[in-house]
């Protein structure tokens, strides 16, 4: 099945968005390759349609935000904004959208917070829920197969792939390519990405920012900065410290991990793991600490 140039996805996705559109509108974050596009395709296949990542719809709608009010059919009931965070001017005419039409739901995908947190963005002000996709959990999986989990990950376009490792490869060097030069979040790509190195072969441990810095090169400011980076396109995330023991004394520093173990053994370059290894634990440890395996339909805020 096809809608337009996108082929269905062949996972049925948890996240009831269907269910949650008739309440609200919807903002819908996840890293990229993890489906959104795809599922808000299936679920809305009727929808007016506007990717920001299409040169001609993202230069009509920059240089004419009020095109997209005054151009939507009357009858429309559901509008996607695909990549939101690339044009946040375009929220504005959103929120006079919704509020002129009480039966119209908006959709506004993105694989970036960054720009909406940093910039001022109109965030609707509780007109739209806040949801976040996570890459493939155990019950969208028909035979969820662990070990080929912890080796190739649950991204949707490469947990099935013949050649996933080189997959996985072009993966990292599209999120440097595409979220960090595209968007300018750092001066230098090069310089982030011996971060991304270092960064990749520590997940899973404390975070030590002095022990990072030293290794990137950074001093330790720069590095909290690049962490910040991560979280906010939505590639990792810290894992508070447990502070409510009295048996021993509390962890202080959180715990880095990335969305995907298959996107971490890329970048820390894990040969492939077997049952039984060190590695086996520390990617079991990883895949568990993802917050989708626990909470596939969480709402979570920015």
């Amino acid at each position: 099945m096809k809608f337009g140039n996108i082929i269905a996805d062949m996972y049925r996705r948890i996240l009831n968005l269907r269910e949650t559109v008739k309440h609200k509108s919807v903002f819908l974050f996840c890293p990229r390759q993890t489906g959104k596009s795809t599922l808000v395709h299936q679920v809305f296949p009727d929808a007016a349609f506007y990717d920001l990542l299409e040169a001609d719809t993202f230069r009509e709608l920059s240089a004419r935000p009020e095109y997209l009010r005054q151009t939507l059919s009357p009858r429309q009931t559901v509008v996607v904004v695909d990549e939101i965070q690339k044009l946040p001017v375009l929220l504005d005419e959103i929120q006079l959208l919704i509020e002129r039409n009480k039966h119209l739901r908006v959709i506004l995908t993105g694989s970036s917070a960054r720009k909406l947190k940093r910039g001022a963005a109109n965030l609707l002000g509780g007109r739209a829920w806040i949801c976040r996709l996570h890459p493939l959990v155990s019950a969208e999986l028909d035979e969820p197969r662990l070990l080929d989990r912890l080796n190739r990950g649950s991204l949707p376009s490469i947990i099935d792939s013949e050649h996933y490792r080189e997959d996985l490869k072009a993966y990292v060097g599209t999120y440097l390519r595409e979220e960090i030069k595209a968007e300018g979040l750092t001066r230098s790509v090069e310089s982030f990405s011996r971060f991304l190195e270092v960064a990749g072969l520590t997940s899973g441990e404390q975070i030590n920012f002095s022990a990072v810095a030293s290794d990137a090169g950074y001093p330790p400011r720069t590095v909290r900065e690049h962490y910040q980076i991560l979280e906010d396109t939505l590639v990792g995330h810290q894992l508070p410290a447990y502070q409510k023991t009295s048996k021993r004394k509390p962890v202080a520093t959180a715990k880095f991990y990335f969305f995907d173990v298959g996107v971490a053994n890329t970048l820390k370059r894990t040969p492939v793991i077997e049952e039984g290894s060190d590695a086996y634990g520390r990617a079991l440890e990883h895949l568990s600490s993802r917050t989708g395996e626990a909470a596939p339909n969480s709402k979570w805020t920015l």
